[in-house]
């Protein structure tokens, strides 16, 4: 099942609930894409690659074009996402519940793009929606285990494989170019920083884009008076629509989560920039072919660490690290509690 653009604005002028449920999805959207695409284009600018507007630019680019093409050839992660909360029932009251979702999600990320710390969007909407899933249900059958637990398979990949990934590219780089002038390599690991900051943001809206996708198609289906629908295809208006969202938003821009990614927890040299950002697009698309929902935060991060500790360990800035093992510890109870006192609160008031 599918949504045409006209039914698409015919229940934004018809439906207040949609409409409301509309701007805090692209809010989200717009937010994910200053807070948690920094993260793509932090080692670029950290070894001076480029220059921050430059790489602001090219991930804001290439996230547009990650969101598109992923979603046309695969569109797993976003079924996920869909199928692992249970929102039927009666479609305005869930409506009202994926409301309070999407606020508790923009405060949470507004919270900690704030603070500096890299938090996870993508467990922030998971937990989010799982909250208020729970209140709409009265109880954790709300949640669909069978899919929720791959946010459990993504977790354990995003954390473990990032970090070995990221060891295991920097040695093999350091072993290809053991022989060769280290001067001789640096425009060779510039121009491959790049590349590899383009291909992060790429898979960035690849993984990101889908995941909000799929609850902008529930919120549709839910608008409709649709929620037992069980399989859906995602509409080009809407993957444009996402897709330019993502990129104004990555615009805007993120210095504070690019300084503690990218400046704070390790210094980087450009072959260990390009070594980061291989790692965490190798692992990324690993998890999109599989239908796994990722953090790219996560990823990204856990891959530079693996970097710096693969040169020495006292190389990463381990207090940085527990402030941002600490931001992600408490985003699923944190966020998971703020979607579920909002959705009880929006259904009593609603």
């Amino acid at each position: 099942m599918t949504v045409t653009f006209a039914e698409f604005l015919e229940q934004v002028v018809s439906n207040p609930a949609f409409a409301i449920i509309t701007l805090l999805t692209l809010g989200v959207i717009l937010v994910n894409g200053w807070t948690d695409a920094p993260n793509a284009i932090a080692t670029c600018i950290s070894t001076r690659s480029m220059s921050p507007k430059a790489a602001i630019i090219m991930a804001a680019v290439f996230n547009f074009v990650g969101v598109l093409v992923m979603t046309m050839l695969n569109a797993t992660v976003a079924q996920t996402i869909y199928k692992m909360v249970d929102f039927r029932g009666d479609s305005h009251t869930a409506l009202v519940a994926l409301c309070a979702a999407m606020f508790a999600i923009v405060l949470w990320a507004t919270a900690a793009w704030w603070f500096g710390i890299p938090t996870s969007e993508s467990h922030a909407l998971i937990a989010g929606i799982s909250g208020a899933a729970i209140a709409l249900q009265r109880g954790i059958q709300g949640i669909n285990g069978s899919e929720w637990v791959k946010v459990i398979y993504g977790l354990v990949l995003s954390l473990g494989m990032g970090f070995f990934m990221g060891v295991l590219v920097v040695k093999t780089v350091e072993k290809l170019f053991r022989r060769v002038n280290r001067r001789k390599t640096f425009t060779f690991f510039n121009n491959a920083q790049i590349a590899a900051a383009a291909g992060m943001a790429f898979m960035h809206g690849a993984q990101d884009g889908q995941k909000f996708m799929g609850v902008f198609m529930l919120g549709l289906f839910l608008a409709n008076g649709n929620p037992d629908v069980e399989t859906f295809v995602i509409p080009f208006w809407m993957l444009v629509l996402c897709s330019l969202i993502m990129g104004l938003g990555t615009s805007i821009g993120g210095y504070r989560i690019i300084k503690s990614v990218g400046m704070d927890m390790v210094k980087l040299e450009k072959y260990q920039g390009f070594s980061a950002d291989l790692a965490a697009v190798i692992c990324l698309f690993t998890a999109s072919a599989f239908g796994l929902p990722v953090s790219t935060t996560h990823t990204k991060t856990t891959a530079i660490m693996g970097v710096g500790a693969a040169k020495r360990i006292s190389s990463v800035n381990w207090g940085v690290v527990k402030e941002m093992l600490s931001a992600w510890l408490l985003t699923f109870p944190g966020c998971g509690l703020i979607g579920f006192l909002m959705a009880l609160l929006f259904m009593n008031i609603f």
